[in-house]
C-alpha cells in the first residue's frame, strides 16, 4: 500500500509545486487506511491548505490506492 500511496502522491506533486510547495509522506496506516503527509513549502500555513488536502490530494489517495480512509496533515 505504501508504493501505491507514494505512486499517487507523485501525480498531485506537480500541481503542489506549481504554487511553490511540496508533499512528504510521513506515515501510511494500513490497518486503520489513515495517510499522514506534511505539507511544505508554500503549502505549510497556506490558508488553502485544508481545502487540498480535503479535496485534492485525499481524494486521490482514495480512488487511487484502495484501502486509503483518512488523510491527515502532521
Amino acid at each position: 500500500m505504501q508504493e501505491e500511496v507514494k505512486q499517487a502522491l507523485e501525480s498531485v506533486r506537480s500541481h503542489l509545486r506549481a504554487d511553490g510547495g511540496d508533499i512528504e509522506l510521513v506515515e501510511v496506516d494500513e490497518v486503520s487506511g489513515t495517510v499522514k503527509v506534511r505539507l511544505v513549502g508554500a503549502c505549510d500555513g497556506c490558508p488553502g491548505a485544508r481545502f487540498t488536502l480535503a479535496n485534492g490530494v485525499g481524494r486521490v489517495l482514495r480512488e487511487r490506492v484502495p484501502g486509503v480512509k483518512h488523510v491527515v496533515a502532521v
